[in-house]
């Protein structure tokens, strides 16, 4: 006699698809929060993520060398993508390089050691869990639905801004460093149509 054993579905009850991005206002409210509690690495962490735009295998695997020359932040950097095998460069504003360069001199950091290293024995770096919990911190801190927000969060933000200012596919798409347009139209959940009346206005 075969016993059929229902397995619930593993998105049940659960927000599946693209994690929105945060609006300025969220962004400002973050970064005032930590300061104030003076998380110094969780500040130079939220910081690097929006500039940097990078995916969190990248973001949590960076070495203080691959942001920095000695003690000093580099105003851009360029990193090997672990998905794509293809580097990215990107920029790293005034706030965010202060905010680095007084976490490295808090936690002692020296140039061939992970950014974020982890505070478990387990890894040398933060891992992307360990990351997705302190994003969701900082959302319910600022009374977001952590359902709605994630890792991808931090990714999307700043290209979703840019987006919106300019309308330039084709720079959004280097800087998320996609090979492809039509994943950069997905990720930023453009209209096709609107989308590709902007890309033949876009030369390459």
């Amino acid at each position: 006699m075969n016993t059929t054993i229902a397995h619930e579905p593993w998105n049940k009850g659960k927000l599946i698809g693209q994690k929105a991005p945060l609006r300025l206002r969220d962004i400002w409210s973050i970064r005032v929060r930590l300061q104030i509690a003076e998380k110094t690495r969780d500040l130079a962490l939220f910081n690097l993520a929006i500039d940097s735009k990078l995916r969190a295998c990248d973001l949590t695997k960076l070495r203080v060398r691959d942001i920095a020359h000695g003690a000093q932040v580099s105003s851009r950097a360029i990193v090997m993508q672990q998905k794509t095998h293809r580097p990215v460069q990107f920029e790293i504003t005034e706030q965010t390089r202060t905010a680095l360069e007084a976490w490295i001199h808090k936690a002692q950091l020296r140039s061939e050691d992970f950014l974020f290293p982890s505070r478990l024995h387990a890894s040398a770096h933060l891992s992307i869990r360990q990351y997705a919990r302190i994003v969701k911190a900082w959302v319910i801190s600022i009374d977001l639905d952590p359902a709605m927000y994630g890792t991808h969060t931090l990714r999307r933000t700043k290209a979703s801004l840019i987006y919106r200012r300019t309308k330039n596919l084709r720079a959004v798409q280097l800087l998320l460093g996609h090979t492809k347009l039509e994943s950069t139209v997905r990720y930023l959940g453009i209209e096709v149509d609107d989308a590709l009346d902007m890309a033949e206005q876009t030369e390459v």
